[in-house]
């Protein structure tokens, strides 16, 4: 069976430092360390994971890539009488994974697109770098698009704060369904007021 260009793309990033994007990277890393935390792009680093998530080459549809610090939270040492470990000052770690950090800074830069979907491109010593794929739902060629329609409906408005993007759900444990997961539906705080 003949393999298709994306087959050949997607088989280099899957192991990116086991093939030709290891070298790719390591130079296009030093030049996304001096860029902003969201910078919008012209084309899709990796064409073949944007065009599975949604992406098409289109008026309405944009593409940025987020920088976000790696690790946990850094909270600062007072001065007390305590020791470390009883300080809460380490093993801080956020809610939410650093894609869905990523998934947010991207929608409050651009408040008239909805993000449709996100993908890892890179990751340092000390950032992550995770490409967005912004929709503005009100475009005339988004409303033409059967596939893309649903995006200008109201109930989809701030999709990746409420955490409704596949990065979302996902660390809102709604990937599994059945038994073991009465307490994630319809949410995790919601179920735990249920009782009062």
């Amino acid at each position: 069976m003949v393999k298709s260009m994306y087959a050949y793309v997607r088989d280099a990033w899957a192991r990116p430092d086991k093939s030709e994007v290891k070298a790719l990277l390591w130079e296009r890393m030093q030049e996304w360390r001096r860029e902003g935390s969201v910078t919008r792009l012209e084309h899709p680093t990796r064409i073949d994971r944007a065009r599975s998530l949604g992406f098409k080459a289109k008026q309405g549809i944009a593409v940025v890539r987020v920088q976000v610090r790696r690790g946990g939270r850094r909270s600062s040492r007072y001065v007390r009488a305590r020791r470390s470990a009883r300080m809460g000052k380490n093993k801080n770690t956020p809610g939410k994974s650093i894609q869905r950090i990523a998934e947010e800074r991207a929608s409050r830069r651009y408040p008239n697109m909805e993000v449709l979907n996100s993908y890892w491109v890179g990751q340092d010593g000390k950032l992550k770098y995770y490409e967005v794929i912004l929709v503005d739902g009100h475009h005339p060629s988004i409303r033409a698009d059967k596939n893309l329609a649903w995006l200008a409906n109201s109930a989809h408005r701030g999709r990746a704060e409420r955490g409704k993007t596949s990065a979302g759900r996902k660390g809102r444990g709604m990937r599994t369904k059945g038994r073991g997961t009465e307490k994630t539906r319809p949410s995790i705080r919601s179920h735990a007021n249920q009782g009062k």
